[in-house]
């Protein structure tokens, strides 16, 4: 097999929203980027939708118009969260309310579909030129040395450069051959999303809650005129339990959710497609190694309670190019040491306390035993009296964007 080499300054490999959000933030610098992705172009430019709905922090929205992705997304497909509302139990009489803090002009947050994210974030990178983006290739072995790193593709073709960035998911293959351990916690759950429809308004409020045996968030969308009430569930069941409701015939389906929901907004119904996702966290024990970083879900995999895991991937990739091109600019080593050494501490002091917080708090509130039941109701009550639980709950829930100085941005 004949092989070929090209050289680059940083080789992205996943073209998800983590590696296409450091693509974009890298490509007004001198340095050349590739980013290799398994997928299609065709793919990335129309990505199909996937049922999930991001809640963006205030701090990745105004990265999405940094890199000219926001204006790109839909007006009518982003909708905004009033308030979050967290609910224990089938009769709990306390809820655990969030409102917009600092911000009167602002809403809590906003959801915005998944597959649009990143389709905009592609349509940003397309035009750049210092990025060239190589799909339907995947890595087949990775090597570095004090000066620069090599990865080799299966075709038999290897890219080179000074760094090289792995953004290829949570069960990341080039971390494993990196030799990089993770923290994995298989919850033994599975999420199925999946949009409905409900005869009682829902008033942009975002609801979790954890009924005995289940989870059921709601997540509040735009309606349109056929459908003026229209909601993301997220139904967190064991995964049998999924595997029949993914079955169910669409009237059996919604005649089911709408018993499970306790007609809370009264009738639901199935208007879209349903998506199953495994339920397992990861956390890396390195971000980095030898001219090599990890971003995006293959750093951090959080458990979507707490709508941490697309924020902290934005933000990482924020905080490595923040500090490669500062380097670059001074004409030093981008993939050195220096660099990775101050990624690694800030990026694990960002994700690290809210990653096991968040996995305390599922926990805690996905245990069904009465010991479990009465701290979840005892947090809840706490919560409606004390405004500083509230603000650290919000916080884990919400990820609200946080300047400098510590004030909600």
């Amino acid at each position: 097999m004949t092989t070929s080499a090209t050289d680059f300054d940083v080789v992205i490999i996943g073209a998800g929203p983590a590696g296409l959000s450091l693509a974009r933030a890298l490509a007004d610098t001198a340095l050349s980027i590739a980013v290799v992705e398994r997928q299609s172009r065709a793919v990335l430019e129309t990505p199909p939708f996937d049922g999930r709905e991001i809640a963006l922090s205030h701090h990745s929205v105004a990265l999405l118009k940094r890199y000219g992705a926001w204006d790109r997304i839909p007006g009518q497909a982003v909708s905004p969260m009033a308030e979050a509302r967290v609910l224990n139990g089938p009769t709990s009489l306390h809820a655990l309310r969030f409102h917009p803090m600092g911000r009167d002009d602002a809403p809590l947050g906003v959801l915005v579909p998944n597959h649009l994210i990143r389709r905009s974030l592609f349509e940003s990178v397309a035009p750049c030129g210092t990025v060239q983006l190589l799909t339907e290739k995947t890595g087949a072995a990775i090597e570095t040395n004090q000066d620069s790193a090599t990865l080799t593709l299966t075709d038999g073709s290897r890219l080179t450069g000074k760094l090289i960035v792995a953004a290829d998911t949570r069960m990341s293959e080039m971390r494993r051959r990196m030799g990089i351990s993770a923290r994995m916690r298989d919850f033994g759950k599975t999420m199925m999303v999946c949009r409905m429809s409900h005869d009682t308004p829902h008033n942009a409020i975002a609801t979790e809650w954890f009924g005995y045996g289940q989870t059921v968030a709601i997540l509040p969308l735009n309606g349109t005129e056929a459908n003026p009430n229209v909601s993301s569930l997220v139904l967190t069941l064991p995964g049998h339990q999924i595997e029949r409701l993914m079955a169910l015939d669409t009237d059996a389906f919604s005649a089911e959710i709408t018993e499970r929901y306790q007609h809370r907004l009264g009738e639901m119904r199935l208007i879209g497609t349903r998506h199953p996702y495994p339920l397992v966290c990861v956390y890396a024990d390195r971000f980095v190694g030898r001219r090599f970083a990890l971003a995006g879900d293959a750093a951090v995999g959080m458990h979507p309670v707490t709508a941490h895991g697309f924020n902290f991937g934005m933000l990482g990739a924020e905080t490595l190019a923040g500090l490669v091109a500062q380097v670059a600019k001074s004409g030093g080593d981008i993939g050195g040491t220096s660099v990775l050494v101050r990624y690694e501490a800030r990026h694990r002091r960002a994700t690290l306390p809210l990653y096991l917080g968040t996995n305390a708090t599922a926990s805690l509130y996905t245990d069904d035993r009465f010991p479990a039941r009465v701290a979840r109701d005892a947090v809840i009550f706490a919560g409606e009296l004390l405004a500083p639980v509230r603000r650290a709950v919000a916080a884990r829930l919400m990820q609200r964007s946080v300047s400098r100085s510590g004030r909600a941005a």
